[in-house]
């Protein structure tokens, strides 16, 4: 699998490097390489009637935007060029582009000093943040901190060339004391930032944009990095096809642990979802209550009825399954964590934990220690700040993500916009499907039952977290498409798991 590597700071600077020493490349040359690839993106994005006003500093990134403008310019774009002089000597190849700009009829360029440090900036205009870019090493101070915020207080739309200025690409911000740039777009450069993963970043980074500059291959490829973004590509590959000559016994038999008084829908969701995702047999161990319900909604599911009516209390007999999943409505009642302690203690097979199986394991961290090796959690934040204690920001969650699948040996599904997957290796694989309609109850259901089926079927544990990760977003996202975010429902995420899988077969 040859996932999207997100690499830090530091190893994009020796990308480029490598890029300009074996391609071989000049460094202004693989600039103007970058800003083309910006200037194709808005030529197919803004309109010629509005006024752009590029805001470059005297690095690199400004002579992204210096080219950028250029190129605007030359296709007839009414552009205009503010240089914020913080420094007084620019970088060799923002002084290369400020020489080619210079020769350009037409155009206007402001020079900003720090003594008069206001910039020309309307509501109505069109901002390329091209200030500082990724290089950032210290919060944003004095001269540069004004001009970002009157970027921010200008109500103009705002596009960010690489990073919005300000903002650390690898480590946490203090927003109660850094000044960001807030941007609509951000137009980033071959791979995505790790910052741009991280919820508290939205307000800066806007809906951002990877473009491919050509960066060469070779060093991608060798680069270690534990952070990866999935792509359909990787899910194509990680997708099994089925033999001709292949029955039921071939796709596994799965144990689904759900349920209880007043909260069977959860049960039901899981248990259609699991079926729609390949498996060859699913029995549904229930509560006497749900009988009924599991039998007249989900037809093709066998049950096996506990003996409480009204929870989870005992286990059914555990050797005929390839992989087992609990939590979806199971409820916290004493008889039900005796029994997945007991559950724990005896499985043979991973087990994919969910809802309150993790408030149950949140209760109980001893126990973590104990589940079969491979097992699959699927928190959201909340549940897994239970499981593991809290922390500060979103990079301190992520980095205690790791440590936790690495120490337990477990695959954790850390459940959100990008959702993340740590594995025990220490990699974490960022999902990119799905969308805020899918944050309702119910959803986490449909995802378990998702791993479950694939788990089962015969997909590796950390081939099902990924490729069913992937297919519940896509889901979510069709039907999103279909019906609104605000319409849809989990049922039709599982509507929808059909045509995900025809996306990567």
């Amino acid at each position: 699998m040859c996932a999207l590597k997100i690499l830090p700071v530091e190893k994009i600077r020796e990308a480029d490097a490598f890029t300009i020493a074996h391609e071989p490349i000049r460094s202004v040359d693989l600039m103007e390489r970058a800003a083309e690839a910006c200037f194709r993106w808005i030529s197919k994005k803004v309109s010629k009637d509005r006024q752009i006003r590029v805001i470059c500093g005297m690095g690199n990134n400004g002579g992204d935007g210096l080219a950028l403008a250029r190129m605007l310019c030359n296709e007839g774009y009414e552009t205009d060029v503010q240089i914020i002089r913080h420094t007084a000597t620019p970088s060799a190849d923002f002084a290369a582009n400020f020489e080619l700009l210079g020769d350009l009829p037409g155009i206007v360029i402001t020079d900003v000093f720090e003594t008069d440090p206001e910039i020309d900036v309307e509501e109505d205009d069109i901002v390329i943040d091209a200030l500082l870019g990724s290089g950032l090493n210290k919060p944003v101070t004095g001269f540069i901190a004004s001009v970002i915020g009157r970027i921010n207080n200008s109500n103009a739309l705002v596009i960010a060339i690489d990073i919005p200025s300000g903002l650390f690409a690898d480590v946490a911000a203090d927003h109660k004391k850094q000044v960001i740039v807030k941007a609509d777009y951000t137009l980033t450069f071959q791979m995505p930032k790790l910052a741009f993963l991280m919820a508290e970043n939205e307000i800066y980074t806007g809906r951002w944009k990877v473009l491919d500059i050509g960066l060469h291959p070779e060093y991608l490829e060798k680069a270690e990095c534990n952070n990866f973004m999935v792509e359909k590509a990787d899910c194509r590959n990680l997708y099994r096809p089925r033999s001709v000559y292949s029955h039921k016994g071939n796709y596994g038999h799965a144990l689904l642990i759900a349920g209880s008084t007043g909260k069977m829908g959860a049960a039901v969701l899981a248990a259609k979802a699991c079926l729609r995702s390949g498996v060859g047999l699913l029995t549904t161990h229930i509560p006497g209550d749900g009988f009924l319900i599991m039998q007249t909604s989900v037809h093709e599911a066998m049950v096996s009825i506990d003996p409480d009516d009204f929870r989870f209390s005992a286990l059914p007999v555990l050797d005929i399954y390839d992989a087992i999943g609990i939590g979806p409505g199971i409820g916290m009642a004493s008889e039900t964590q005796a029994a997945l302690k007991l559950l724990i203690q005896q499985s043979s097979v991973p087990l994919v934990l969910d809802a309150d199986a993790l408030n149950i394991l949140g209760e109980n961290k001893t126990w973590i220690s104990f589940l079969p090796p491979g097992s699959i959690l699927t928190p959201h934040p909340k549940e897994f700040e239970r499981l593991a204690g809290p922390t500060a920001n979103h990079f301190d969650r992520l980095e205690m993500l790791r440590v936790f699948a690495m120490r337990f040996k477990l695959y954790v599904i850390l459940k959100g916009a990008n959702t993340a997957i740590a594995c025990p290796d220490g990699n974490i694989y960022f999902n990119p499907t799905g969308n805020p309609g899918m944050a309702t109850g119910g959803s986490g259901d449909v995802l378990t039952g998702i791993i479950l089926g694939l788990l089962s079927s015969g997909y590796p544990a950390r081939d099902a977290c990924i490729l069913g990760t992937w297919l519940h977003g896509k889901s979510g996202d069709l039907a999103a498409k279909k019906i609104s975010q605000e319409a849809m429902l989990p049922g039709d995420m599982i509507k929808m798991l059909g045509k995900s899988f025809k996306k990567i077969t």
